[in-house]
């Protein structure tokens, strides 16, 4: 059980979900978890063995519903319902990863107990995590509040072998196919197929865990951690690349230093002035005298503009780890206490506001790249016109800074915020909404955005520091130069920059700071 993370009561830390991102760890739940979710299932028996009282969604109908009382004997019958009836997403599909961290962020969020579900609901989500079994999802349909009630119904169709998944397997010419960025094959085959091959029953739910599968905030969730882990290693690409943009338009360090930021300690600008700095560190072309007193602000300002995003970052990872470590459904259970509360934990508002916030900190690092490759493609400080030998015969980089504006100027839409709209539903009883999902999609999409206008700033940053040979940069600058040109070679003349772009975005993704 090494490779085992235990799910339960214990924090679920940044570092554990980025480990469940990046390789094939697999989970479980503790023995506590399990004691737990079998002592709130028992005492839900009993209460409704013991008591005629009305309770939401465990035997009542759903939203406007909610009055209408539902007999014991189509308890399961409920549940059934809610999921088939719930099921009515739309749009693009929702990456594999961030399905598959639903998956572990559901079971989580059950593991404490006071969600009422079966064991058996819990060890086949774990058991369809384990096995890469994931269901497909899309990404339209949830309103942030209720829960995530579409995406999460998608999730939970497999558990009654209806739906389609997604699953690691041989296949044949018949089957739909598709290969993932790191070569692996997938098959999507209707999850009734799949339960056959595992020798898995489907699951009778029982009273409360259709809406216990529904409610919750795991669509959002997950989207939001698996934009922060980009985000982590995109803002440290952002500094690394804006050091070498430095040295390429041959920049003072002066903005950097030390005593500026200490009057104005904000971490972030702290932090970015001295990891800028120290990428620096040995360069020939920083420790040569500079004609101008003043750089623009696209460089001077950077401990500024980085530091604010990251500032922003640590406030949205605090948000979005105390959101994967909660229960989010509705209604709660305390079987200590004796008591079934209904509330709104799957409200999504915490995470619309902040996927919103994240979206547009991300996007500042775009606009100030972009404006770097603006500088550099301009013609000053030595440099030639486009970054080409012979400009006017040859373009050279006029375009992929049409390409970055373009870019930084979707992401200015998309910073649009999702969470100041809402629209009422379920006959005005959920008459205000979060509108986190849509937060949630629209700040993957910018993110995605930021990695390509960073790619272009490393294409154009590498282009124009091979001008400045035989001069160096720093030893950590050459390193990422080099492998970069074992990538993308030096552009002598015309060609087809598209194929450069592609193969320079995969660089910025790949890029490993522990190698």
């Amino acid at each position: 059980m090494n490779n085992y993370l235990p799910l339960g009561d214990n924090w679920l830390s940044f570092q554990q979900v980025k480990e469940l991102l990046g390789s094939k760890q697999k989970i479980s739940v503790s023995k506590e978890a399990e004691r737990n979710i079998t002592a709130c299932r028992q005492y839900l028996d009993s209460k409704m063995e013991e008591s005629d009282e009305l309770f939401y969604g465990i035997n009542t109908g759903f939203g406007f519903l909610q009055n209408v009382k539902i007999d014991a004997n189509q308890v399961e019958k409920l549940q059934y319902n809610l999921l088939v009836s719930h099921a009515c997403g739309l749009g693009d599909e929702v990456p594999k990863d961030i399905v598959k961290l639903m998956l572990a962020l559901k079971i989580k969020s059950l593991s404490y107990g006071n969600s009422g579900v079966q064991m058996d609901t819990v060890n086949r989500l774990m058991e369809m995590y384990n096995s890469d079994v994931l269901p497909v999802i899309y990404t339209q349909g949830s309103l942030g509040a209720s829960g995530d009630l579409a995406p999460l119904s998608h999730l939970s169709l497999p558990l009654l072998g209806l739906g389609e998944v997604w699953t690691r397997s041989n296949t044949n010419e018949n089957e739909l196919t598709r290969t993932d960025v790191n070569g692996n094959e997938w098959t999507r085959k209707p999850a009734g197929e799949i339960l056959e091959r595992f020798g898995w029953q489907p699951i009778s739910l029982q009273s409360k865990e259709g809406l216990a599968l529904i409610n919750g905030t795991q669509f959002m969730s997950a989207y939001g951690m698996y934009c922060l882990n980009k985000a982590a290693h995109l803002i440290k690409m952002a500094d690394l690349i804006t050091a070498l943009s430095f040295d390429a338009f041959n920049c003072i360090t002066e903005p950097l230093h030390p005593y500026i930021q200490r009057i104005r300690p904000h971490k972030g600008q702290v932090e970015t002035a001295k990891a800028i700095n120290e990428y620096l560190q040995g360069s020939e072309i920083i420790a040569r005298s500079k004609k101008q007193v003043q750089d623009p602000y696209s460089f001077r300002c950077v401990p500024q503009v980085h530091g604010a995003t990251k500032d922003v970052f640590d406030n949205v990872l605090n948000v979005f780890l105390i959101e994967i470590n909660s229960v989010t459904d509705n209604p709660n259970i305390f079987p200590e206490e004796d008591l079934i509360v209904s509330g709104g934990n799957f409200h999504g508002q915490p995470l619309a506001l902040h996927l919103d916030f994240l979206a547009i900190a991300m996007s500042e690092l775009a606009n100030i790249s972009e404006r770097r490759i603006y500088q550099l493609i301009s013609g000053q400080r030595d440099l030639p016109m486009f970054l080409v030998k012979e400009a006017g015969l040859n373009s050279g980089f006029m375009i992929p800074q049409y390409t970055a504006a373009g870019i930084v100027s979707e992401n200015k839409q998309l910073c649009t915020p999702a969470s100041v709209d809402s629209i009422s539903s379920s006959n005005n009883q959920e008459d205000h909404v979060s509108m986190g999902a849509n937060a949630a999609t629209k700040c993957l999409r910018l993110i995605n955005n930021v990695e390509k206008v960073l790619a272009i700033e490393l294409l154009s940053a590498a282009q124009a520091l091979d001008f400045r040979r035989p001069l160096k940069t720093s030893p950590v600058l050459e390193e990422l130069h080099a492998s970069f040109r074992k990538v993308v070679s030096f552009n002598e003349e015309d060609r087809v920059l598209h194929d450069d772009m592609v193969k320079a975005i995969a660089f910025v993704r790949d890029w490993d700071f522990a190698g």
